[in-house]
């Protein structure tokens, strides 16, 4: 019987990409509608375009989803 294989999670891949050094990149969720409230201001709309580099405890659990390392 053959071995079974690991599947990356793909749902995951679609949305996080890996750095040159190995980081996890990713985009901050709530973005899509009620940008014109009080609370985001022009400053946090435009921080919110950028990718931002995971932190290093949920980098771990990312990793192993998609199989690395």
């Amino acid at each position: 019987m053959p071995r079974k294989t690991h599947k990356p999670h793909k749902g995951l891949q679609k949305r996080v990409k890996l750095t040159g050094t190995g980081k996890v990149k990713r985009h901050r969720a709530g973005k899509s509608h009620r940008m014109s409230r009080r609370s985001w201001t022009a400053t946090r709309v435009r921080r919110g375009r950028r990718a931002e580099i995971c932190p290093s405890c949920d980098e771990k659990v990312i990793k192993a989803l998609l199989g690395i390392g």
